[in-house]
């Protein structure tokens, strides 16, 4: 789950539908519903906080959601089972645990193109990538704060 950069709304991964359902944070109401792959799972923010990154872990996709228009502007297809996922301090690069694989994958975030595989052991989960943007996070596995 992560919060939208005015504090509006609620982005909340939803695996079971394929998507990520928008609930209001005053209220807790569900608004709307985006769809964007198979297994919709780990989030991060852009460090320029207009995209939310999403992995579908069962797709081998990521979505990128355009925070202000609520809509999937790219969808990535990087293979493997894309989990856990952070953005670089420089905001260039996404950092992926391929959850059921062996590997760490590095992609650009300007083209969503495989800059790197790294090799780290059976069935990485949890990431954790200093420091994160914002005050806030309301992550899982690897996040910190």
């Amino acid at each position: 789950m992560k919060l939208s950069p005015d504090g509006s709304v609620f982005f909340v991964a939803n695996q079971g539908l394929g998507g990520v359902s928008v609930v209001d944070a005053a209220t807790l109401k569900i608004l709307g519903f985006i769809r964007t792959g198979r297994g919709a799972h780990g989030m991060a923010i852009s460090r320029d906080t207009k995209s939310l990154y999403l992995t579908n872990r069962l797709a081998g996709t990521i979505s990128v959601i355009d925070f202000s228009t609520r809509t999937v502007a790219k969808t990535w297809d990087i293979g493997g089972s894309p989990d856990m996922i952070q953005v670089s301090p420089d905001g260039t690069q996404l950092w992926i645990s391929n959850r059921y694989g062996t590997t760490v994958s590095v992609i650009s975030t300007l083209t969503g193109t495989l800059i790197r595989r790294i090799e780290v052991g059976a069935d990485p989960h949890g990431l954790a990538f200093f420091p994160q943007p914002g005050t806030y996070s309301l992550g899982q596995n690897g996040v910190y704060r």
